[in-house]
């Protein structure tokens, strides 16, 4: 990705919160991100966008803010969530574990290397059992020393995937045995993490799952890189991908007319399975069934947008720039 014009070293945090029916709650998390105890803004910090998914019960907050101040940004929001969110009294489709469910810290440029985001990771899991009394954390990727287990290993050795997880059978990384209230919190770093959810015109889950089979990846084929579930939404089936960006060519035989968007980090090129590519491979796969696609949603952005418009909000001083996101769209 272009390191742009200002040099800011900047990374983006997509914070999953179990939380989507009520928006003003949702708001107020991301706006603690931005804003101190003074409602002060802290420059250099911005929130491109908020995601609300009233089925799943989730939102994903997208916060951008230079390395050296994303922490402080970040744990504001945990705080402001745990105190506002009770996972005792949630339900949702989508699987979770936590009040706060999910923090992924990615950089955004070759400003900003691998183990600042480690690093970084490292000390929002601590900041967030120093601050929130009871909240625990297990770490994922670069901030996993020394394994780097990737966030689906993580997920499934935790029992993430489970109806009913078991808290007292995890171990966390940080923090005391998970309780109820507050749940079980992944965070960690890793090269840019695009979510992009097809719906399937249908309410066979059956079919979801077999579909999100073929796509993720796995020794014997799929998507590099794609993680995938299968979940009923709005009376339909969606097939919810985790698109993580890998090392490598990919391979000649998905897609070759299209070229995979790539980025440098510490050096290295990375490279992601364009959105364009699994929504066809979905409608090829759903196809053969005789059901069709109902559209494609981006969760967010890809890693070039994210900095793109990072950018453009934090050069134009916007932090709430989740309210003109749709006035500009890159």
């Amino acid at each position: 990705m272009a390191s742009g014009s200002s040099g800011r070293r900047l990374v983006a945090c997509l914070l999953n919160v179990s939380e989507a029916g009520r928006k003003d709650l949702v708001e107020a998390v991301a706006k603690a991100a931005l804003y101190d105890a003074n409602g002060v803004w802290r420059d250099g910090t911005t929130v491109l966008n908020i995601f609300n998914d009233r089925d799943y019960n989730r939102s994903v907050i997208t916060v951008v803010a230079g390395v050296d101040s994303i922490r402080e940004a970040i744990l504001s929001a945990c705080v402001k969530a745990c105190g506002l969110i009770d996972m005792r009294t949630h339900s949702g489709v989508h699987p979770c574990m936590g009040a706060v469910d999910l923090i992924p810290i990615y950089p955004l440029g070759e400003e900003v290397g691998v183990e600042e985001c480690a690093e970084e990771a490292r000390a929002v899991a601590r900041g967030l059992a120093e601050r929130v009394q009871g909240a625990s954390a297990f770490l994922f990727g670069w901030a996993d020393v020394p394994l780097q287990r990737g966030l689906a290993q993580r997920r499934k050795e935790m029992g993430w995937f489970k109806k009913s997880p078991d808290l007292q059978a995890i171990r966390p990384d940080v923090g005391p045995q998970p309780q109820r209230r507050f749940g079980l919190t992944g965070v960690g770093s890793s090269p840019y993490v695009m979510n992009c959810n097809v719906t399937i015109d249908t309410q066979d889950l059956a079919l979801g799952r077999s579909i999100a089979a073929a796509l993720r990846e796995s020794a014997s084929g799929g998507l590099p890189g794609v993680q995938v579930l299968a979940l009923p939404h709005e009376g339909a089936v969606e097939i919810a991908c985790n698109v993580e960006s890998v090392t490598g060519s990919p391979p000649g035989h998905l897609h070759p007319g299209e070229p995979w968007p790539s980025f440098s980090i510490d050096g290295q090129t990375y490279r992601h399975v364009p959105a364009t590519l699994i929504a066809a491979r979905v409608a090829e796969l759903a196809g053969g069934h005789g059901v069709r696609t109902k559209g494609t949603a981006l969760v967010g952005f890809t890693p070039r947008e994210c900095r793109g418009l990072a950018e453009l909000a934090l050069t134009r001083g916007i932090a709430e720039f989740w309210k003109e996101l749709h006035k500009i769209r890159m």
